[in-house]
């Protein structure tokens, strides 16, 4: 009879051999080594920052890196990174106790994308938070924010371009209580969009609906770069109504103008000017885009509301000729900021149609386009003297044209603020066109994350698990084994072990092969004891070369 350890021996040697060659590469994916709190830890209080350190130098996704707390809100402030660890600010609004969830998303030295959450508990465990998009913002915010930011731009169109009037333009036996009003009237809106600002930062960073804020939070706003410098604005927008006169004298104008550039700088400090390349020039051409834009729109309303339908044709024909000038180098500059701001955001000419930073920018340059042509006439007109000859009837109407279209551009601007430029999506889109399938499975066992990568046809595939307890602590497996089967075609199984890694041993490597373009089922049999196993399935499609 035949001893049976001649055949077990070779069947070690079979399987070693197997294991061996299982495709793992030195760096394929990143490991997260350690976290601060631990996951599934519970604590007394909540730390100001939270880290995670990886096994290699990995590069956070910030805006796809958040913190949620037991009541579902925001609380993660800023997302850095130095090497091999990551670090998460917290906001220091709300801490109530109960169980956070801790999400990210980073791209591996090897160019590959990894995302996975942890959680930990303050004081006790609670529910734990449903896993959102940490980009979402509640529709009552959404609304908000656009419209306090269209505010802020009307407000300062009536203010600066009735002011500019009653400075140089303005009739003298004319009534200066109109426009007075209206520069009061635009300084208000300045304010309560400055107000607005303040109060929307926080649902807006917190993912919490519009009404559904804290007075730690607005403390937290308030002592934020971004609430100090809406706070600057508040300061220099009070001095400026305070100085102000429908007639001033020359340190007074002095004052005021200095003042209102001061304020002016704020809007594209709290924008994307802020973080773009060449900081200093696009925060430059905001201003002078801004402060045009209200010298022009603030000029059409003007005019529009109580010149052209009150003044005596003889007395136009003075004032517009000398407007029409004004206009003509608000125009020139107007378009000039809007260039360098263009170049800067967008990066590229595809991006002009292929983001929603770029079509918003060429639905504001068609509005320009056509409300540009309505001004060219409208010149043409106020030139040749007909002013005087016809009176303003026909210009009032091309000028009620113009003051209807910079409306919606004003809407359109105060929407295209918000958006995220055309170059941060191109840069933030960059990761995600790398190959890969990731999810997380669960059984009464345990819960499963794993990363296919590349998912292509052909051997190479390597796949990478860790198992986790329902807490979210490390649950060391001891065996191992993946399955596919091709669901397009009656195709019989394969099934091969898996690699455990070193301590904690929760994590495997294995190999997959896709002969065929498809959906494949890929199930993963887990032996976490000697008598505990459970399988979990998913499906995955590979795309033909």
């Amino acid at each position: 009879m035949t001893s049976p350890w001649p055949a077990r021996a070779l069947m070690l040697v079979i399987v070693g051999l197997g294991l061996l060659l299982v495709p793992a590469p030195a760096r394929a994916h990143a490991l997260l080594v350690s976290s601060n709190p631990d996951a599934g830890s519970v604590i007394k209080t909540l730390p100001e920052q939270i880290t995670l350190t990886f096994n290699e130098v990995v590069q956070p996704l910030a805006e796809r890196t958040q913190v949620l707390a037991p009541d579902g809100k925001r609380i993660s402030e800023s997302v850095t990174s130095a090497g091999p660890t990551i670090t998460i600010r917290l906001r220091e609004g709300d801490r109530p106790p109960g169980t956070y969830l801790v999400s990210y998303r980073l791209v591996s030295a090897d160019t590959h994308p990894l995302a996975n959450a942890l959680i930990f508990s303050v004081g006790a465990p609670s529910a734990r938070p449903a896993e959102a998009d940490p980009a979402k913002v509640h529709g009552s915010v959404a609304a908000a924010v656009p419209a306090v930011k269209f505010l802020g731009y009307a407000g300062l169109t009536l203010a600066v371009g009735p002011a500019l009037f009653l400075a140089f333009l303005w009739p003298r036996r004319l009534s200066r209580r109109g426009p007075v009003r209206m520069v009061r009237a635009g300084l208000v809106l300045i304010g309560l969009s400055t107000l607005g600002g303040l109060w929307t930062q926080a649902p807006y960073a917190s993912g919490a609906p519009l009404w559904d804020v804290s007075f730690a939070e607005l403390a937290d706003v308030l002592t934020s770069p971004y609430g100090l410098t809406l706070t600057a604005r508040l300061a220099a927008l009070a001095l400026v109504a305070g100085l102000w006169r429908d007639k001033p004298d020359r340190w007074r104008s002095v004052a005021v103008l200095a003042l209102s550039l001061g304020g002016l700088v704020t809007w594209p400090l709290t924008g994307h000017a802020a973080v773009s390349p060449l900081r200093g020039a696009v925060i430059a051409a905001d201003v002078v885009h801004m402060a045009a834009m209200a010298v022009w729109l603030g000029g059409l309303v003007t005019l529009g509301a109580f010149l052209l339908r009150r003044r005596h044709a003889r007395v136009l024909g003075v004032i517009l000729p000398a407007w029409s000038r004004w206009a003509t180098m608000a125009v020139v500059w107007l378009a000039g900021g809007g260039v360098v701001q263009a170049v800067v955001h967008v990066g590229s000419v595809p991006a002009l149609w292929q983001t929603a930073y770029g079509q918003l920018l060429l639905t504001k340059t068609a509005i320009l386009a056509g409300v540009l042509g309505a001004a060219f006439f409208a010149r043409r007109f106020v030139l040749s003297r007909q002013v005087s000859a016809t009176g303003p009837a026909r210009l009032w109407r091309t000028v009620g044209v113009e003051m209807a279209a910079t409306t919606a551009i004003l809407a359109v601007s105060a929407v295209l603020v918000g958006t995220t430029p055309a170059r941060s999506v191109e840069k933030d889109k960059a990761p995600a066109v790398q190959n890969g399938f990731s999810q997380t499975l669960t059984s009464s066992l345990y819960t499963l994350q794993f990363n296919i990568y590349p998912v292509e046809l052909g051997e190479w595939n390597t796949v990478h698990g860790m198992t986790y307890t329902p807490a979210g602590k490390p649950l060391p497996a001891a065996q191992w084994t993946v399955t596919t089967r091709y669901t397009d075609q009656d195709v019989a199984a394969v099934s091969q072990p898996m690699l455990p890694l070193p301590a904690p041993r929760n994590d495997a490597l294995g190999s997959l092969t896709f002969p065929l373009p498809g959906t494949y089922e890929v199930s993963f049999t887990i032996r976490t004891t000697e008598i505990d196993q459970a399988t979990v399935r998913t499906k995955v499609v590979v795309p033909a070369a």
